[in-house]
């Protein structure tokens, strides 16, 4: 069940359209263990990793970097970098390691990310995403999409965010997943670039109207399915985000609710038990426990025992031999 994925797996392209709901790329939260969990709860929504930078897969520890699990599929590995050459070689890669797509991050105003010349700053310079996904597109069977923002700076008019995707799309890129809030450069964390910028999703709506042929998800501040049903009336897709780290088990109904599964959605205890052997397996290989547990935290959000969920699992994952059975004695704390 825990077998790594094979290098040399090939795998189909995605068909974007089928996946009506992602979770995205989050840094410090979308790493393979908060999506071996998520698994548990969802089978079916696609999911991200964090964005990795082509200077890390290229010098750094791939196996660290890029390693999963098949339950994890269908996985999307989201690059950061604007060098052609470089991010060919990784999609390569990521293709070899068998994630189902790339997507370049087009997006994050981190000032790391700016000093690097790729992120939201990269909205800026159209023809240099167009180049690079196109070399990306033409060397890889696996899709290449990108997620941006609907402006940077004071450049934020709906008709640079067009102008944008037009220039792109004409690679042949097919998905554009659209942070409906402007990133500032200067001046706001990007903590607060989550929030602060006005959301305007009529934009995003407007995009959709107007390149029908493309598929546009739509990433912003949802919370609950009612809001995603809502979207989906008007674009292709929703992508949540701090939403499904801060409330996991929203998702417990995704694949009824908009795959169309049958099956009965599994009970919050049911999810901790399933993960009793992702613990036992990765603990014997000497990780430590709190890599895997600080993303089961939020599990019980909004039920009785979620505080002495918490607290217990906290105040014993520190301990040299702290395993399962922290997790398991946790379990009996709840309701």
């Amino acid at each position: 069940m825990l077998a790594e994925v094979q290098k040399s797996d090939r795998v189909s392209s995605l068909i974007p359209s089928q996946y009506p709901v992602s979770i995205a790329p989050m840094m410090d939260r979308t790493d393979r263990h908060f999506r071996y969990f998520m698994r548990q709860i969802t089978r079916r929504t696609l999911l991200y990793t964090e964005m990795v930078t082509t200077a890390a897969i290229l010098h750094g520890d791939r196996e660290k970097l890029l390693g999963f699990s098949p339950e994890e599929k269908p996985l999307v590995l989201q690059l950061g970098g604007d060098d052609r050459e470089a991010l060919i070689t990784c999609a390569k890669i990521a293709e070899e390691w068998g994630y189902d797509e790339v997507n370049l991050n087009v997006g994050c105003p981190s000032p790391r990310v700016q000093s690097g010349n790729f992120g939201a700053c990269l909205m800026l310079q159209p023809e240099t995403v167009a180049k690079a996904v196109e070399a990306m597109q033409q060397t890889v069977s696996i899709p290449v999409t990108v997620k941006h923002r609907i402006g940077v700076d004071d450049r934020d008019r709906y008709e640079d965010m067009r102008e944008f995707v037009r220039i792109v799309s004409e690679t042949g890129c097919q998905r554009f997943t659209v942070h409906a809030r402007k990133a500032w450069l200067q001046g706001l964390s990007p903590k607060e670039n989550r929030t602060v910028p006005p959301l305007r999703y009529a934009d995003v709506h407007r995009l959709k109207q107007e390149f029908p042929h493309l598929i546009i998800e739509i990433n912003g501040g949802f919370t609950h399915w009612q809001q995603v049903q809502e979207q989906l009336q008007s674009i292709d897709a929703v992508m949540i985000g701090r939403a499904a780290y801060d409330n996991p088990y929203l998702f417990a109904t995704c694949d009824r609710d908009f795959y169309g599964e049958t099956q009965i959605p599994p009970t919050r205890r049911e999810i901790v038990q399933a993960m009793f052997p992702y613990l036992e397996y990765w603990t014997g290989k000497g990780l430590k426990l709190n890599s895997i547990t600080r993303h089961m935290l939020q599990l019980f959000t909004g039920q009785p025992g979620t505080k002495a969920w918490k607290r217990y699992i906290t105040e014993n994952i520190g301990r040299i031999d702290a395993g399962v059975e922290v997790v398991r004695e946790a379990l009996t704390r709840v309701p």
